[in-house]
Formats: structure tokens, C-alpha cells, sequence
């Protein structure tokens, strides 16, 4: 198979670092990450490598789900910082030649947003009511909600308020949803993008991409029999896009969506610099993800097939090869994606410890070596894996609304614990604070630290270091992508080729024979002398 890449816009092969602001560096020693805290490891992610940094919103917002509830599109919240403190990240990372890529979240806004308190106060039919997904009720004195959605955090997608009329929340009941078919929401949304592309931004996350547009009639979502109803796109369940290919969900992905991107297309080819767009698009299929990426509508979306596939170098083939097809008539390039600030961290989905590790490295070095952006999360550089977050101390609303039920979320506090950069105890210089931060830091994270990994050649940071340095030299631009399915090495090796280089993926638990060439990067140590691949490790080979 041979797929022809030929763009140059700089995020169409990127390599992007994903910071969860509370959880990457603490400037006050309040226990929270902020704004100047990123600024000052800005430099840490040069020398990384990276070519641009999304950041998690930093928004007004009453923090119910820690900053995806907006209350002000165009301001910091304080625990954060300013506006002057945004404006010297993006001066500081712009001098060191890096990208800056800032999270908007247009599904719902808070329900301390002026908009919503306005609709609150003006009552049922009224105008301010209208941006919002206001309804009546069921059953004889509307006590019942108008359909039966989920929310994604657990329990009913509708709350009622006081005069009757019910609001619905696709995430946690502090996240009204907006009503889109009403043209002042994507008025509203099209002055939030200019104001921060005046300010010098490089490009958007798009938060729930997918979820815009509700299906009209608001039907009830159709459940099989015998089948539990469930929240729709629930990123805690991490379904591959196969088993949620059949499910009913007229909440997601409904094709009025998609004029909504093109109209924000627009707005950004008015501005120099290859301003960009990111979907966070949670589609059934490859073929529907593709939808967002047409040519007048958003740059890239993320490939959660990627991050969802099985520990399997049939799964891997199977991905990149649907991913391409998929792509081929849109034009577009695709990302790649292991972890992000929602799902657990792939060291711990591929089994933790050692091997969780190995694992990791091998998949990240498969991941850069594609054609497309590969998007990393804070801390992945360090090998962190999931923590096991006391009960008393998580904060994610998907437990706070199901931990009294009979199924509850643990939630996705574990993958967003702060990073350790120095020291051999909490909070490891993660701020000029003392003891642990917002989320506590689990004891023995020392080695791990920043710190302790620089100077060690064998760490995970010099392994991250060193690909993508190797990707940058190498590889950093459109190629051709050949899999090798004739590779003579095994069912458990995955095998494709891109410009000279050849990349190998051993995804079994015994060696395989290396071919010939020289060893340009290895995810595992190999034995000097040695022609062979050990289980759990990829290789590029020149």
C-alpha cells in the first residue's frame, strides 16, 4: 500500500504536546498549575522537540469540570492568571519556535455564563432562553424529561428549574448545552475565534466537534433489547468506533455540524500563519471522522482508532491502513494519538509495569514514524502511568454524579495527577509550594521526575528526545507510507516502510530476526552485536 502525503502547512506533520494547565507547572505554589507555570518550561519543550503546544482551556469558569465549564470565552480565569500572562506564553513560545494551539468548547458553556443566568431570568419563550436547549417536559405536569438521553458523566442529560421547563446537559449538569440552530450562538463564537487569533493564536482544539447539533426533533435515543442505555459518546467507556459503528445516538454527529466549520474555515484563511482547526470528534467510523477534515472545513481530527487499538500488529496494520483510505478522498493528513487529559494513560492499557512500558515506548515510536501529527500528553515523555486517585480526593464530575450508584466512573482524575520535575518527594517541584497539589502525587515518582530522567540516556524522556529528533531529521514532511505484508518475520510484527526507513513492530513476546540496515532508533535496548528484536519493541532501520 503506498499513500502519497505532499502538504506543507506546518501542523499537517507536527508533533504537538498536549498541557493540562493545572496539572503541568505551578508559577504561585497555590497547588495549581497556571499560565506562567507553562511559560517557564516552555523551553523544556524545545528541547523535547515538540513544534507546538495545545493547551486545556484556561477560561473564566467556576472549575466543575476543571475549566471545560465556560463562563467567559474571552478572559483567564485567576486561578490561572491574566490576559498579559497569555499574551507572554505566546510571545515566549513564538520565540522559541513553538506553535501555540488553545481549546475551545462550543458545545456548552457554564451554567454561570451571563447567557445562561439571562435565560434563567427571563423564562420560558423568551429570547435568552433560545441559545440554550430549554424544553418542556413529559407526562401530564411535565415532571417527566423530554427524552430519555444520558448525560456522558452519568445520570439524566435534563435538568429541570424552577418554573418547569427542562435544560439539557450532554456532560455534567453545570454545562448547559447551546441551541445552534440559533444564529447568536455561532455569532458569538465567530467574535470568541477573532479574539484569539488577534491575540496571535496558532489554531483550536475543538471540544465534543461532534456534538454541536442535536437531532431536531429530539427524539429518544433507540436502545436495544437487552442492551444498557448509555451517554452516548462516553470517552470513559473508550469504545472502538466497531462496537459503537450500529448505536443510535441522534445527540452526536448530525450534519448541520459541518456548516459550522465551514463558516470558521473562513475565518481563519483571514489570517496569515496557517491558522488551524482540531477536532475532538468522537465518529463511529474512519469514513465519518473524515467529514470534519474536508477541504473548507477543519485542518485535522483526532484518530482515536490509534489510541483505541488492541496490543496487536494486525489491529495497528488495520488502523493505518483504514485511516489512509479514509483520508485519501479528503485530502487530508491524519494524527495519531496515545493518551490525552481523558482517557488512561497507555502505559497502564498495555498492561502497566515493565512490559505497560515497553509497550508505550514501541507504540510512540511506530506513531512518529506516520505520515501526520502525533499529538502527545503531558507526562507521557516520563513514563507515567495511571494513578489509583484516593476516593476523597477525586474531583472529576463523572464520579461526583455516579459514585452513589450501582455503577459508578472512577473518572479520569488518574491521568491528570501533576507532573514530577524534580525531587524525591511531592510535589517534586512541580510548584514553590509544599505537599501535595490540587491532585495528589502518589510516593516514589522520584525516579521519574525530570530531573532524575535528563542526564540518564536510557530514560524515557532520552528515548522521546531522541525519536523525535530522529522524525524531525528524517522524516519531518509528506512521505509515502508502504506496510510490508509479505515481511517474512511473523504474525506479531508490524512492518511498513516510509522513505528509506523501515519501521518494525514487534508485537509479540519472542525475538524476531532483524533484517538488514542500520539501527537509527530503538524504543527498547538492543543488545550491540545482537540481530534481533526483542518482543514489545519497535525499531527504524536505515
Amino acid at each position: 500500500m503506498a499513500l502519497e502525503q505532499t502538504h506543507v502547512e506546518w501542523w499537517r506533520h507536527a508533533v504537538i504536546y498536549q498541557v493540562y494547565p493545572r496539572s503541568f507547572a505551578d508559577a504561585d505554589g497555590d497547588g495549581v498549575g497556571d499560565l506562567a507555570g507553562i511559560t517557564s518550561r516552555l523551553p523544556y519543550l524545545r528541547d523535547l522537540g515538540v513544534d507546538a503546544v495545545w493547551i486545556s482551556p484556561f477560561y473564566r469558569s467556576p472549575q466543575k469540570d476543571h475549566g471545560y465549564d465556560v463562563s467567559d470565552y474571552c478572559d483567564i480565569d485567576p486561578l490561572f492568571g491574566t490576559l498579559e500572562d497569555a499574551d507572554t506564553l505566546l510571545a515566549t513560545a513564538h520565540d522559541l519556535g513553538i506553535k501555540v494551539v488553545v481549546d475551545l468548547v462550543p458545545n456548552h458553556s457554564s451554567d454561570q455564563h451571563v447567557w445562561f443566568q439571562e435565560a434563567l431570568a427571563a423564562g420560558p419563550g423568551s429570547p435568552e432562553r433560545a441559545r440554550y436547549m430549554f424544553r418542556d417536559g413529559r407526562g401530564p405536569d411535565g415532571s417527566e424529561p423530554p427524552n430519555n438521553w444520558l448525560s456522558v458523566f452519568g445520570g439524566s442529560a435534563w435538568d429541570r428549574v424552577p418554573d418547569g421547563q427542562w435544560y439539557l446537559h450532554l456532560f455534567d449538569s453545570s454545562q448547559p448545552d447551546f441551541d445552534w440552530r440559533n444564529p447568536e450562538v455561532g455569532d458569538m463564537f465567530e467574535e470568541v475565534l477573532r479574539f484569539w487569533l488577534d491575540r496571535g493564536v496558532d489554531g483550536f482544539r475543538v471540544d465534543v466537534a461532534h456534538g454541536l447539533f442535536k437531532e431536531e426533533s429530539l427524539r429518544d435515543q433507540v436502545v436495544p433489547e437487552g442492551e444498557r442505555q448509555r451517554g452516548g459518546a462516553d470517552v470513559n467507556e473508550q469504545k472502538s468506533m466497531v462496537e459503537r459503528t450500529h448505536r443510535d445516538e441522534p445527540m452526536w454527529d448530525q450534519p448541520e455540524v459541518h456548516e459550522v466549520y465551514r463558516r470558521w474555515h473562513k475565518v481563519l484563511e483571514e489570517y496569515d500563519g496557517d491558522r488551524m482547526t482540531v477536532a475532538e470528534a468522537w465518529t463511529q467510523t474512519p469514513e465519518s471522522m473524515a467529514r470534519f477534515v474536508r477541504d473548507d472545513e477543519m485542518s485535522q481530527s483526532f484518530n482515536f482508532t490509534w489510541l483505541l487499538a488492541s496490543w496487536s500488529a494486525t489491529a495497528f496494520a488495520d488502523v493505518i491502513t483504514s485511516t489512509f483510505e479514509a483520508l485519501e478522498d479528503v485530502h487530508a493528513d491524519p494524527t495519531w494519538v496515545l493518551s490525552n487529559h481523558d482517557v488512561v494513560r497507555h502505559v497502564t492499557r498495555y498492561g502497566g509495569g515493565a512490559q505497560g512500558l515497553a509497550r508505550a515506548r514501541a507504540a510512540t515510536l511506530t506513531m512518529l514514524a506516520l505520515p501526520g501529527s502525533a499529538y502527545l500528553y503531558q507526562g507521557e515523555e516520563l513514563g507515567l502511568e495511571q494513578v489509583d486517585v484516593p476516593e476523597d480526593d477525586r474531583t472529576d464530575p463523572s464520579w461526583l454524579r455516579t459514585r452513589d450508584t450501582d455503577a459508578p466512573e472512577i473518572g479520569r482524575d488518574g491521568c491528570r495527577v501533576p507532573i514530577p520535575w524534580s525531587g524525591s518527594e511531592p510535589p517534586y517541584g512541580f510548584g514553590p509550594g509544599t505537599g501535595q497539589p490540587w491532585l495528589p502525587q502518589p510516593e516514589g515518582w522520584g525516579p521519574l521526575s525530570v530531573a532524575a530522567q535528563d542526564a540518564d540516556p536510557a530514560s524515557t524522556l532520552a528515548f522521546y528526545r531522541r525519536a523525535i529528533a530522529a522524525r524531525r531529521t528524517l522524516l519531518g514532511g509528506p512521505g509515502t507510507v508502504e506496510i510490508l505484508d509479505d515481511h517474512g518475520l511473523g504474525e506479531d510484527v508490524l512492518a511498513f516502510r516510509r522513505g528509506d526507513l523501515t519501521v518494525l513492530l514487534n508485537c509479540g513476546s519472542s525475538p524476531v530476526a532483524l533484517p538488514e540496515g542500520e539501527v537509527v532508533v530503538a524504543s527498547g535496548e538492543l543488545r550491540e552485536g545482537d540481530r534481533e528484536l526483542p518482543g514489545d519493541t519497535a525499531v527504524w532501520l536505515r
